[in-house]
């Protein structure tokens, strides 16, 4: 009886290390937006719900989206204008959290006569990549509110680093930029931040995406990732500082940083900064909801996005915010 209490025991152990080892892949960018799945990889969140979790970094959020429409990813945090693109042409995408509140400042170098977002006209300004998040709300909002069009700024849809690049060689006179490479630019580059879209025009850049597929057959485990997720949230804005000592080798590879004016500044305390300026958030407030369909009808005014029956595309058809509701967030 004791060989069998004892076969038994063990059985339950090994199956319990089993289903804590489901397997699950997450896909991000490297940047400040998707620090949430950094953190909750690094500080062991997903292995904390029962996953074992690949992540996988990508350099574009469309390059991201083509992994999660074939099957290669279970999820991934991006921006939602991915998804729309690819929902309207009859992809199987759901929105299941949100992530982060759009930080994208302009900083300009200090000699291009840049002061204010009008002063762009005529100017290069290096952003994201067409179609993207970024570019979207750059040229649907920032631009427009500024009485500028499209073709007024030269645009170069580059990545946030290579835009950082280009602003310390003076090939671009300004740069649309996420964080962290908002911060590292004003503390290597003689730059100054002249406009942030989310002091203005507050709206959720950042969100987790996953397949209708995947989210069938998996909800469980989407649902696990979205709990680790949330609580890295919960690090990253209680603790900025102890966040920042998981993550900044993401973002600065050396120790230091070699400032124009400060000196070698630690790594840690430039993302500390770049942490802090984030609203970061799991749920999707209904207001937050209006402003993905503000974004997606100015997709379709500019002939990004087309529906099959040429109607407005409806934001609520990739929604399911069933995770937010059952943990009453």
């Amino acid at each position: 009886m004791k060989k069998i209490a004892i076969a038994a025991l063990a059985a339950l152990v090994l199956g319990g290390q089993a289903y804590a080892q489901e397997k699950f892949k997450v896909g991000y960018l490297r940047v400040m937006d998707d620090a949430q799945a950094i953190v909750a990889h690094e500080a062991g969140l997903y292995k904390k719900y029962g996953l074992d979790v690949e992540l996988v970094e990508f350099k574009s959020g469309t390059d991201l989206i083509k992994a999660i429409v074939g099957g290669q990813l279970d999820s991934g945090v991006l921006g939602f204008t991915n998804a729309v693109a690819w929902a309207s042409k009859g992809a199987d995408l759901k929105v299941v959290s949100g992530a982060q509140l759009g930080y994208h400042a302009i900083v300009a170098r200090n000699d291009a006569g840049i002061s204010k977002v009008a002063d762009l006209k005529g100017k290069t300004l290096a952003s994201q990549a067409e179609g993207s998040t970024a570019d979207t709300v750059l040229k649907g909002v920032v631009l427009k509110q500024a009485g500028l069009k499209t073709d007024d700024v030269n645009v170069m849809g580059v990545s946030p680093q290579v835009a950082v690049q280009s602003l310390v060689g003076k090939r671009v006179d300004a740069a649309f930029l996420f964080e962290p490479q908002a911060s590292i630019a004003q503390l290597i580059a003689p730059v100054k931040q002249i406009y942030e879209v989310g002091e203005v025009w507050p709206f959720p850049c950042m969100v987790t995406i996953t397949s209708g597929e995947t989210l069938k057959k998996r909800k469980d485990a989407v649902w696990k990732s979205l709990d680790a997720q949330r609580d890295a949230i919960d690090m990253l804005q209680k603790k900025p500082a102890d966040a920042s000592k998981l993550i900044a080798g993401y973002f600065i590879s050396e120790p230091t940083l070699k400032t124009l004016t400060k000196g070698d500044v630690p790594r840690e305390a430039v993302i500390t900064d770049a942490i802090k300026s984030q609203t970061f958030n799991a749920a999707l407030t209904q207001k937050e909801v209006a402003r993905m369909q503000e974004i997606a009808n100015i997709l379709q005014d500019q002939g990004a996005l087309k529906t099959r029956d040429g109607k407005p595309f409806n934001v609520d058809s990739i929604l399911d915010l069933t995770w937010q509701k059952e943990r009453k967030l």
